[in-house]
């Protein structure tokens, strides 16, 4: 590929959602971002909450909280909230909430679709992935909710409890704190989640490890990151090349996991390759 931006872009045109591909025209080509919040529109179910499939390992079209991130990660990106459609997701946290705020990723009824074998009963448990990440982007989206103030207050006692030690939990944990209004009890818990981050499972340091993994461009997908100094300059740079090495003959990205369907590898594809350029383009490693 002799210009991979453009290669990155026609596979997202050619194989991607609509989503992606609004996406893709509203970060990179300046179109305005109503395309995006029409797309993410029909991913809205009657109780407020997002499903069919937004996040494309399971084709339950039922609303899950996972569905509910990706769709405040789609509005972040597209620098644009819909108020009403935002509140309406969060009036579906609150109605499947525990009492004390807590959500879980997913629930048994995606069982009964088409789903990747690693979606099973680990994430229908309440726990800091998702509630923590979720608080946090709400607040990132400058969104208030009455649900808000007991999820933040069950993530503040959780971590106070125990640190986690997986990757993904401590991701969602990052974007909380991050965007936490408490910044000093913040900024002193994520000198703790430093420092269980570097040992922690499916967490991957090492650029060369070909394996599925959380990466340090995860955890700062722009220089600007406020978790950025928690990596060094080394690592971030081998990060980078290694993305940029792992763009596939056909202009995407390949995926480290088994989709549940041809139709979600596609579609899980044009969200990484989008996810990818944005990085890359981020960091100044990707010429367009």
């Amino acid at each position: 590929m002799n210009d991979p931006f453009t290669a990155a872009r026609d596979f997202i045109r050619r194989e991607g959602r609509v989503l992606e591909q609004r996406l893709f025209s509203t970060v990179f080509e300046g179109a305005p971002s109503n395309g995006v919040v029409d797309a993410l529109r029909a991913y809205q179910n009657d109780d407020g909450g997002f499903g069919h499939g937004l996040e494309p390992d399971k084709r339950c079209p039922l609303s899950l909280p996972i569905d509910v991130e990706m769709a405040l990660d789609a509005f972040a990106a597209a620098g644009a909230v819909e108020q009403s459609m935002v509140t309406r997701a969060c009036d579906f946290l609150a109605s499947v909430a525990a009492p004390d705020g807590a959500v879980p990723l997913a629930f048994a009824s995606i069982e009964d679709y088409p789903h990747a074998a690693h979606w099973s009963d680990w994430a229908y448990q309440p726990g800091l992935n998702p509630t923590a990440g979720l608080v946090g982007r709400l607040h990132g989206l400058g969104i208030e909710h009455s649900w808000m103030a007991p999820a933040a207050a069950w993530c503040w006692s959780s971590l106070e409890a125990r640190i986690p030690d997986e990757a993904h939990e401590l991701g969602e944990v990052l974007v909380f704190l991050e965007h936490s209004p408490d910044s000093g009890r913040a900024g002193a818990t994520a000198a703790l989640v430093r420092d269980a981050l570097a040992d922690a499972r499916w967490f991957r340091l090492d650029p060369a490890d070909p394996e599925y993994g959380v990466t340090p461009l995860h955890v700062a997908p722009r220089p600007d990151s406020r978790w950025r100094s928690l990596f060094a300059d080394p690592i971030v740079e081998g990060h980078l090349d290694r993305l940029a090495h792992d763009q596939q003959p056909d202009g995407g990205w390949p995926l480290t996991w088994e989709p549940p369907s041809t139709a979600s590898t596609l579609e899980y594809r044009g969200i990484e390759t989008l996810r990818a350029l944005r990085v890359l383009s981020a960091y100044g490693h990707l010429r367009r």
